[in-house]
């Protein structure tokens, strides 16, 4: 039996909702099975990172995110700024769910809860597992460059309760006002490609807006990230993908380039969109991307 409370943080508006909704039966469910756990609530976007950052900094040992891929992502910055070892356990509470399903962890929280709760009372190893660093940035599951970014901008502004399909959705409002393909420099494994994409994305696990099996390649436990980039195309070309990259059998196309690396380097000729596990970042020109091999510990 664990003696100390683990703090429990999560984001009442994850999920569109969802996870303030669930939270008080996660509760329930960890109280049941004797784990004594302290909730931490967030207050405001970037507080969950800030309160991970300071507890770990403080000496914490393990710690538990309930909420989605947004959720994760400020806990992992908050992990990785502190340059401390903490256990990190996840209850996914969010929309796309990618990173626990690159985690092999139940996507029902109620079967997460309980798995989380037995290894814990178990004393169950944790496992290591890779993240990323972009620029000055850490990832758990994947940055991304351009159409995708634009993507995920417009998919945060969908209110709708529809589960998955926001991120569908969204990919056609994007492209209501054309695709827009900068011209970019990219450097990896020792090559440099130039000319037009349409986006790139450097994945730590497999799924990226929950439905769309962009790296099926991937693994987060291997070393190495998943540059998968394609190049220009229209908005015809996208829907005629849209199919296989929901099935993952994109990666053998034409127009897709694939490439196993540890570091790559992505240069604009001016500002474009990106993103961290879904989150959008401010306009950069400017890409250096690494991964950070068996930097998190999981429960």
């Amino acid at each position: 039996m664990n003696s100390e409370p683990i703090p429990l943080f999560f984001n009442p508006v994850a999920g569109r909702g969802r996870a303030g909704r669930t939270i008080s039966k996660v509760a329930y469910l960890l109280d049941s099975v004797g784990l004594a756990h302290v909730l931490v609530r967030s207050e405001s976007a970037g507080d969950i990172e800030t309160r991970v950052f300071d507890a770990v900094s403080a000496g914490t040992e393990k710690i538990i995110v309930a909420g989605g891929d947004g959720s994760i992502h400020e806990a992992v910055n908050g992990i990785l700024r502190s340059s401390q070892t903490v256990e990190l356990g996840v209850i996914p509470i969010g929309t796309g769910n990618d990173f626990a399903k690159a985690c092999s962890i139940p996507v029902g929280w109620s079967d997460a809860t309980t798995e989380l709760a037995g290894r814990i009372q178990n004393n169950t190893p944790a496992r290591a597992i890779d993240a990323g660093r972009m620029n000055d940035r850490f990832f758990a599951n994947g940055a991304g460059i351009g159409f995708d970014a634009k993507v995920n901008s417009i998919a945060r502004d969908i209110r709708w309760r529809v589960g998955d399909l926001v991120y569908l959705l969204a990919v056609f409002k994007a492209m209501i006002d054309g695709v827009t393909t900068p011209q970019v420099t990219m450097k990896f494994g020792g090559q440099t490609v130039e000319g037009p994409i349409t986006l790139a994305n450097v994945s730590n696990g497999a799924w990226v807006g929950g439905m769309f099996h962009i790296a099926p390649m991937a693994r987060n436990d291997d070393g190495e990230l998943d540059l998968v980039f394609v190049g220009e195309v229209s908005r015809l070309r996208i829907v005629q993908l849209l199919p296989k990259l929901l099935r993952g059998s994109h990666i053998e196309q034409p127009d897709i380039t694939h490439s196993r690396v540890t570091r790559c380097e992505v240069t604009a000729a001016a500002p474009i969109p990106s993103h961290l596990d879904g989150e959008v970042q401010p306009l950069q020109s400017s890409f250096e991307i690494e991964v950070l091999k068996a930097a998190l510990r999981l429960m």
